[in-house]
């Protein structure tokens, strides 16, 4: 992938954009294999690629500036604002939504935040698009409340020149820190869903819900999850930090009963709502902490699927499942450094098989996801 940006030295955020895709997995491949040295793995996968390019489906831009003139992108170190709407990155439905939020910054007044001098109110722009509709939602970052009415008075303008904005809200995030998003969200439409579908699953993503940024990724890695499920004896699954339910309901069957557990009551309703779309009865969904729901529960389900985030699940999860013992266990994570960790503190599974997902092109980063079994 070619990119001015990095070739000017203003954006360095794709650092493996000098290798080859080829050259970036193997590599990818060999600091999991490393990773997990010394742990018998019946069966590594092939590596699940995709797009090199326009493969995002939001973006966090930076909003600096002025008012009249916003840029939409980074600030580099030094505070110098660079410019990201052309990032090869993000699809071509971007670039046209970016053309018209300039003129409207200036139009509703939304004066940029400057970090040093903490002025000004307008933060970040945040956009999610739906792959499956071509709706977007569309979150304005605010340090206060004080500029929501000259903001709801434009917004009829805004609108009307990108009807695909089918949810807009502000939030409100006033500490001074590098921190992108606060816990107050102001609805400014009537309707707060982005209805997403993969495989065939319908998700539905509210404002403040986790979502992968790599959909066509995303969709293998839960179709895989869901073949090497389909393999298994399963009647019972726990789905743990189960998000907006994507996991769960890929897995699902109408046989099945399935409990998913996500500490946000808002990805809650969502994945309750997918599976009242799927017909899927024998599904409980449940706003409760993970570690605190496992630890308190008796009974043994034949397979608990976890999907923590980076920090992974932790000891008293690890000591749990031990002790718990069900028979499976499927591990997804975006840090297999803490993967790692885990697994080594499961004695008694093996891994039957692990994968690797190339979710974050051009970086370092990636998905994996393991299948355990109880020896």
């Amino acid at each position: 992938m070619q990119c001015a940006l990095y070739n000017a030295g203003r954006c360095q955020s794709c650092q493996w954009i000098t290798l080859c895709e080829t050259q970036q997995i193997e590599a990818k491949m060999a600091g999991l294999r490393e990773l997990f040295s010394g742990l018998a793995v019946d069966e590594w996968q092939e590596p699940y690629t995709g797009a090199a390019q326009a493969f995002r489906n939001k973006a966090k831009m930076v909003v600096s500036g002025s008012v009249e003139r916003p840029v939409l992108g980074m600030l580099q170190r030094d505070g110098t604002p660079v410019d990201l709407c052309a990032c090869p990155l993000y699809p071509s439905t971007f670039a046209p939504v970016f053309s018209v939020l300039k003129p409207f910054i200036a139009r509703a007044g939304l004066t940029p935040y400057h970090i040093e001098r903490r002025r000004g109110e307008l933060k970040y722009i945040l956009l999610t698009e739906s792959r499956s509709s071509g709706n977007m939602m569309l979150r304005f970052v605010l340090r206060s409340e004080r500029k929501l009415p000259q903001l709801r008075a434009a917004l009829p303008w805004l609108q009307a020149q990108l009807p695909q904005l089918s949810c807009i809200s502000a939030n409100i995030q006033p500490i001074p820190m590098a921190i992108i998003e606060g816990e107050q969200e102001i609805p400014l439409t009537e309707n707060q869903t982005l209805e997403e579908r993969l495989n065939d699953v319908p998700l539905w993503l509210r404002p403040r819900s986790f979502f992968q940024t790599n959909p066509q990724v995303a969709a293998g890695l839960y179709a895989t999850a869901r073949a090497w499920v389909q393999e298994l004896p399963v009647q019972h699954m726990w789905d743990l930090f189960c998000g907006v339910g994507g996991f769960g309901l890929h897995c699902a069957t109408r046989e099945m009963h399935l409990t998913g557990i996500e500490i946000s009551a808002q990805a809650i309703a969502c994945a309750r709502r997918s599976a009242e779309a799927l017909g899927l009865e024998r599904l409980a969904f449940q706003a409760l902490d993970s570690t605190d729901f496992a630890l308190a529960q008796r009974e043994v389900p034949d397979l608990v699927l976890v999907n923590p985030p980076r920090r992974g699940i932790g000891s008293s999860l690890c000591e749990y499942l031990a002790r718990m013992a069900p028979r499976y266990i499927i591990y997804s994570s975006c840090n297999a450094q803490t993967m790692a960790v885990d697994i080594r503190s499961l004695p008694g599974w093996r891994i039957l098989r692990m994968r690797l997902f190339d979710m974050f092109p051009h970086t370092a980063h990636y998905e994996t996801l393991a299948l355990l079994e109880r020896e």
